[in-house]
Formats: C-alpha cells, structure tokens, sequence
C-alpha cells in the first residue's frame, strides 16, 4: 500500500509525553496515528469522548471570580472542620 506523508503541528511537551508513552508500549508514534485512524475509519467517529469540562463553564468561572474578588476584599469568613462541626451541633 502506498503511503502519504501528513505534516501537522503539536505542543512539544505533548509529543514528548506521547513519545515517551509510545516508547513504553514498543510502538512508534506513526503506529499510533495509524491505530487512530484505523479506529476512526472502523467506527466513523471520533474513537473516544470529547466533551467539554464542566469545571471552565461560564457560569463556573463567573462564580470563582466572584468568590476571588470576596477573598481579596476580605469578605469571608474562615472555618476550620473542628468548629464547622461545633456549628452544626448548636
């Protein structure tokens, strides 16, 4: 079978992690592009999940804001577990 040359770009951390993970299974990462694209082929979809993390939501990184902004002008008020647990038995 005739191959083809595919050229893209990637965080250099990310191939070296990759690389290192592709060292460790005896494959090289060519491989395991292959081993994707063969899956991808196979099942015509993206082989695994991609979501979006609920964590970076709008309405979470509004809150954390909000919850920075309380803690930079002093606004809260800090319990450790023992008197949260004294609080709750009042």
């Amino acid at each position: 079978m005739a191959q083809t040359l595919i050229n893209f770009r990637i965080d250099e951390t990310t191939k070296k992690q990759m690389e290192q993970i592709c060292n460790e299974l005896g494959i090289t990462m060519s491989t395991a592009f292959n081993i994707f694209a063969k899956k991808m082929i196979r099942e015509k979809r993206i082989p695994f999940d991609v979501s979006i993390d609920p964590f970076y939501s709008e309405s979470n990184i509004k809150a954390i804001d909000e919850s920075i902004k309380q803690i930079e002008e002093g606004k809260v008020i800090a319990k450790n577990m023992h008197e949260l647990e004294a609080m709750e038995n009042e």
